[in-house]
């Protein structure tokens, strides 16, 4: 996730008064995306989550 401007290969949209843009060819690999701000007693943050499938990855392993 970063701070961009939209260009024309970008989908835009709106989601409880916060703008995301997505490469229109990423958007259908990736759907559904969600993008929530948790707190845990690390601290706070942003996580995304979306249907993009990451064969081999180690999802949410902290030895990566």
């Amino acid at each position: 996730m970063a701070l961009d401007e939209s260009k024309p290969n970008d989908e835009v949209f709106e989601d409880r008064g916060v703008t995301y843009l997505v490469e229109k060819g990423l958007l259908d690999k990736v759907k559904p995306i969600a993008v929530e701000f948790v707190t845990t007693p690390r601290g706070g943050g942003f996580k995304l989550t979306s249907g993009l499938s990451q064969e081999g990855a180690c999802g949410s392993c902290s030895s990566c």
